[in-house]
């Protein structure tokens, strides 16, 4: 019996060496304390298997010295555990901690005095087996020993009930299963103590303890607890969630599933109906799978994401598989709401511009078969709109254009806003009637409930020729389209032709030349005579030409019209007032006394500091101001007239005599005209064209003259082509004269010569 327990405590030991060697290479945060505690059970198992094989009585006892002071540092090890175990802060307990850590210390030490003392324990030989053993005989340092040693014991188990109370019951087990384990062992130890048994059993209680701690501190994995957490999970997750065995029978479903589907969670014989009857394809026949879903439509429509998962054994054996349903509306209203709000203007609802380019070019590219054409329009005079009523107003405009277009629009049509009044169509060719179109764009109105307001739009359109054209470029075509009738009222829309095209390129062509053309002097000025009532040359208006070298002559409406829309016209202004001062300059004697008029385009004001521009060369070339004339023309005075009203009369205050042109054309202001700093008032012949035939334009003309008389203005009348009109107006009281019965416009060299045969002749 001794040589089996022997062989029985040597197993022991072996195994606990090599369970303390497992748990120091864990890396659990237990791992340490489990490792100390393995290694501190050795040691009074060592201290048995001496008492058990020992037959003296000095082996014997120091036996019993390994087994007392291996129970005080087991104590200490397994306080340490159950402080780690149980997830106890060592720092917030330090006091209690040190007076137990105390306590077992002076325990161990009480034990070296007994040699001395003989005051806790001595020993008494028995015979066991036949043979002599020797049984200890406690003292008082010996009780003391056992309490020390219960109190630490008891001081863990408490930790652990505690603990195990506390805790939510689904994690109980892990505190319940080491604390019953230690209460085994410890009720062993109890009764080998009050036994009197001269082998100590309660070794084994101690082993299975450090097996269960050991078992469960670091592999154990408590599936009762895994259990019921997934089972609270897969309640708990938006998803809906259907479990089934390898014969494909649901076997569980979650509260989400139940509600989807109108089960009872313990009625699942018709899971695969309703899912046949919700869903159109649940992958049968598929291992793992994925789906989306919609059931319904419209507004009232669902989403789902279906997926399916195969659950696999190790060995490929397949027990069973789940199936998750996500309904997904939430998600996918909101991306349907991110995607139109991307793609859809905000205030009209209709496509923006990117949005709109888009799908026409995958409209066209894919539909080559198909005619289409592209319209531009917008709302003329629509910044007025938002000046004058404002941005509510203006916006209520653009509104109403956009449901106007909806109203109209085929199902067939892409449309869009692609600009501030901007909106763009693509059409299919055939599906359009431009007569009714310009029908209904001729009546176009608004109301605010009280008045009825015409809105004018010019819309540009472009057949489509060639679909790999970029969609951006049509609508600059289309654009330019609409740009040519911006001014008409009675025409509404305008087709791209290949005129348009030519007149692109060649504003393109004369733009890019037009800085060489200045420094080579190819642009040159022109004078047209100006004569008094007697018919004598007094002056000139200097007009631009160009010398092109390869085009040949070309008159300004060539290319003033191009230079007036893209601002570089200011440039050609600028070199023609130069060299009218350098040939003003260059005139002695009696040329000295002719003047030329230079002409300043609104665009002027915008590009520099016209006053500045035109005195700097005046003082630069040293000649009477009075030489050099200001001619403006009434749309100067359309925009900011305060402003351009001071600089006039800047210029009259420093000698310049400033001229209106082109007085009766068409934006005639009698009430800026008493305001306006004049001294010339030009009135053009075009505006009546008819005079010889024509009574009430002859009265009109007569009372324009006569007005400029009672102004103090001198008159001028330009456009003078016959003999009966020069005779006519000179009778009417006007002063002087331009026009071609006189002499068209002619280089400076042919105008010198005609001044000089007049001056001859006279």
């Amino acid at each position: 019996m001794r040589l089996t327990f022997a062989i029985i405590y040597s197993v022991l030991i072996v195994l606990l060496v090599i369970f303390g060697m497992i748990s120091r290479r864990s890396k659990k945060t237990v791992a340490l304390s489990v490792s100390y505690l393995e290694y501190s059970f050795i040691i009074p198992i060592v201290g048995n298997l001496i008492l058990v094989l020992s037959k003296n009585e000095l082996l014997s006892t120091l036996g019993s010295y390994t087994y007392f002071i291996g129970m005080d540092l087991m104590s200490f090890t397994l306080f340490d555990f159950t402080l780690s175990y149980c997830n106890i802060s060592f720092n917030a307990h330090r006091k209690k901690c040190y007076i137990l850590y105390t306590i077992l210390t002076l325990d161990i030490i009480q034990f070296f005095f007994n040699p001395f003392f003989g005051h806790a324990f001595g020993m008494e030989a028995i015979m066991v087996d036949g043979s002599p053993y020797y049984r200890l005989v406690p003292y008082i340092g010996q009780n003391i020993h056992r309490i020390v040693v219960y109190i630490a014991f008891i001081t863990c188990l408490a930790i652990f009930l505690i603990k195990a109370i506390r805790v939510p019951r689904i994690y109980a087990e892990k505190y319940y299963v080491i604390l019953f384990t230690m209460i085994l062992a410890g009720l062993g130890q109890s009764y080998y103590i009050f036994s009197r048994t001269p082998i100590d059993r309660s070794m084994l209680a101690l082993a299975v303890c450090a097996f269960f701690v050991f078992y469960f501190s670091l592999f154990y994995r408590p599936f009762r607890l895994l259990d019921r957490m997934l089972a609270n999970i897969a309640s708990k997750i938006p998803e809906s969630v259907l479990f089934f065995d390898a014969g494909n029978r649901c076997i569980w479903v979650n509260e989400n599933a139940s509600s989807l589907l109108q089960i009872n969670s313990d009625k699942l014989d018709s899971v695969h109906h309703r899912l046949a009857a919700m869903f159109d394809d649940l992958g049968e026949g598929m291992d793992d799978w994925s789906s989306k879903q919609s059931i319904g439509s419209g507004k009232s429509a669902r989403f789902f994401a279906l997926k399916k998962h195969n659950v696999i054994e190790p060995n490929g054996k397949k027990i069973g598989s789940f199936l998750t349903i996500l309904d997904n509306t939430p998600e996918v209203h909101r991306q349907q709401q991110e995607i139109y709000e991307a793609t859809h203007d905000k205030l009209t609802g209709l496509f923006t511009k990117e949005h709109l380019f888009n799908v026409i070019k995958n409209r066209i590219t894919n539909d080559k078969d198909s005619s289409y054409s592209i319209a531009y329009f917008d709302i003329k005079d629509f910044k007025m709109v938002n000046d004058i009523f404002g941005k509510d107003v203006g916006d209520s405009v653009l509104v109403r254009v956009a449901n106007w277009i909806r109203e109209n629009a085929c199902d067939d049509w892409s449309y869009g806003r692609i600009g501030g009044d901007a909106f763009g169509i693509c059409f299919p060719t055939d599906t359009v009637s431009l007569p009714k179109v310009e029908q209904k764009l001729s009546s176009f109105t608004i109301s605010n409930g009280s008045i009825d307001q015409h809105i004018l739009m010019h819309v540009g359109i472009y057949n489509v020729i060639d679909p790999n054209v970029d969609v951006s470029i049509m609508f600059d075509r289309a654009h330019l389209a609409q740009t040519s009738i911006k001014n008409e009222y009675n025409t509404h829309i305008a087709i791209y032709d290949d005129k348009m095209r030519d007149q692109v390129l060649w504003s393109q062509k004369i733009s890019a030349e037009l800085e060489g053309a200045l420094k080579q002097r190819h642009i040159v000025p022109y004078l047209q005579p100006i004569v008094d009532i007697n018919g004598s040359i007094i002056g000139a208006e200097a007009l631009v030409r160009w010398l092109h070298p390869t085009e040949g002559f070309l008159p300004p409406f060539t290319f003033i019209p191009t230079f007036e829309k893209n601002g570089m016209i200011a440039e050609v202004d600028k070199y023609i007032w130069r060299c009218a001062c350098e040939i003003l300059s260059s005139w002695t004697d009696e040329k000295a006394k002719l003047f030329i008029s230079v002409n300043i385009s609104p665009k002027d004001f915008y590009f520099m500091d016209v006053y500045a521009e035109i005195k700097n060369l005046v003082d630069e070339f040293k000649i009477d101001p009075s030489r050099l004339r200001i001619e403006i023309t009434e749309t100067v005075m359309m925009t900011d007239a305060e402003s351009r009203i001071a600089i006039l009369s800047k210029f009259r205050e420093s000698g310049f005599i400033v001229e209106m042109d082109d007085f009766g054309s068409g934006y005639s202001s009698l009430n800026q005209l008493k305001d306006m700093p004049l001294d010339v008032l030009k009135i053009d012949m075009k505006f009546l064209s008819k005079a010889q035939d024509n009574n009430k334009a002859e009265t009109i003309l007569r009372n324009i003259l006569r007005l400029s008389n009672d102004l103090g203005l001198f008159s001028l009348t330009e456009g003078v082509e016959t003999e009966d009109q020069y005779k006519k107006l000179s009778d009417m009281g006007c002063n002087l004269f331009q026009g071609y019965y006189f002499a068209k416009p002619i280089s400076i060299t042919d105008y010198e010569k005609l001044y000089n045969d007049q001056k001859s002749t006279r």
